[in-house]
């Protein structure tokens, strides 16, 4: 959540900011009113609660003293003022709810450099990428043989089967066979070992408490997408950014010590409520996806290059596959809710004849750390801070393999998979036509 005492102290600057992504400046008089309220409220408790101290102290003077009718006639009173204390302390708590609940639903604030923008359209596209670029080839042109969308070559080759995947789950939930399957593993353990030099391996739940889905920004404004298991009280991550960022809830880390950088490979469960029409074929859009997510804790000086690994470490796997991609700087009014700088990485998947988001690589300042409570002791002392988060995905898998696989097809139908995975695919490197 943003910092409520930026909002104390300069709210025509948050209101500003936040007006870049379409708050209305409302919400943010709304909430200077209900943090005045909550001093307010806070102050006449305190003082309360001083005046029945001071109250205490007279009663036991007059039992001292013998004075027991004046002892009474105190008591009387504090018991009165320690009731008034008691109905403060429910009013400061009922507008300390309400304060809560608005900074919760609040995005952050968008970083200065975020372009402009109230929508995907004014997202910029800052780079392309594509085989040969470096020595002079021009962007290669898809053959037709190309053009074919990945959920017919699949249906073909045998590797994909959507159709019992929703006669087991419902639809957009995939089921992957032979080769199909083994190339979801072999992505996973292809990224895991270019990341694990500098990234340390986590496996976390796959289901999360209420409070790890708050700490992200997920809750409470996107329930909606998200899997509820009610009868426990757990959520279905949306991603591995979930229980990352949570891992070091409530601590304090050495300054020494960051950035500290975590990698995780989890499933990956999302409702997609507003997904419709031609979204919804193949793998352009499920509910449960394979994804590896990089994380990291950082101080606010070294996320920057940290946001900036993370991207080049996204971009060197789409390299390494071959693809022909984008990297957009994330308009205001596009950015995620958490996020305050976003650069999306989009493959075009000449089948689908569609550019494909397959990583978004976020810093989100201290917004996510504050719910989290994760802070750092600096080294040369003073006051704890919050740490910064940053995360990207490197990378989702079903939209990469269905780029693969429409990339990969070649003129005879079979279908050719990157070099780079043959360790994990051997001769299942070419898939052929049956």
């Amino acid at each position: 959540m943003i910092d409520i005492r930026l909002v104390r102290e300069d709210s025509a600057a948050v209101q500003a900011a936040l007006g870049r992504r379409g708050v209305d400046p409302s919400e943010i008089d709304e909430l200077v009113e209900l943090d005045s309220a909550h001093r307010a409220r806070l102050g006449e408790q305190e003082s309360l609660r001083a005046a029945v101290k001071a109250i205490s102290r007279e009663v036991g003077e007059a039992k001292r003293t013998g004075d027991v009718t004046r002892a009474d006639e105190l008591s009387a009173k504090s018991r009165l003022l320690g009731a008034e204390e008691h109905d403060a302390q429910i009013a400061a708590e009922a507008v300390a709810d309400k304060l809560r609940s608005v900074l919760l639903n609040l995005p952050n604030l968008p970083a200065a450099a975020a372009p402009d923008g109230t929508g995907p359209q004014d997202n910029v596209e800052i780079r392309r990428w594509w085989p040969g670029q470096a020595t002079g080839a021009s962007e290669p042109v898809p053959g037709d043989h190309q053009r074919v969308p990945h959920w017919e070559v699949a249906e073909q080759l045998g590797l994909l089967d959507m159709e019992r995947g929703a006669r087991l789950s419902g639809s957009m939930f995939p089921l992957y066979r032979g080769v199909g399957a083994r190339l979801v593993r072999a992505l996973t353990s292809f990224a895991l070992e270019c990341h694990a030099e500098a990234f340390e391996e986590i496996r976390p739940p796959t289901l999360v408490l209420t409070e790890t889905m708050t700490s992200t920004g997920h809750l409470p404004k996107f329930s909606d997408e998200a899997y509820h298991i009610e009868r426990d009280d757990l959520w279905a991550i949306p991603t591995a950014e979930v229980p990352l960022t949570s891992m070091r809830r409530g601590e304090i880390i050495d300054e020494a010590e960051l950035p500290v950088r975590y990698m995780a490979v989890t499933q990956c469960f999302r409702r997609e409520a507003g997904a419709a029409g031609r979204d919804t074929r193949g793998l352009l859009r499920v509910h449960e996806f394979e994804k590896v997510e990089l994380f990291a804790y950082a101080t606010a000086a070294q996320a920057a290059e940290v946001q900036a690994d993370i991207r080049t470490r996204a971009e060197a796997l789409l390299q390494s596959f071959g693809f022909t991609y984008r990297v957009l700087d994330l308009c205001a009014g596009d950015l995620g809710g958490s996020s305050a700088r976003t650069f999306d990485l989009e493959v075009y998947a000449p089948g689908c004849d569609r550019w494909l988001e397959v990583s978004s690589v976020s810093w989100f300042g201290d917004y996510q750390a504050r719910r989290a409570q994760v802070r750092y002791r600096p080294d040369g002392g003073g006051a704890a801070a919050l740490v910064h988060t940053i995360n990207g995905s490197a990378l989702a898998w079903s939209r990469i393999w269905a780029a693969l696989v429409e990339i990969g097809r070649q003129p005879d139908g079979s279908v050719r998979l990157p070099d780079c995975l043959a360790p994990w695919l051997g001769d299942d490197l070419v898939v052929p036509v049956p």
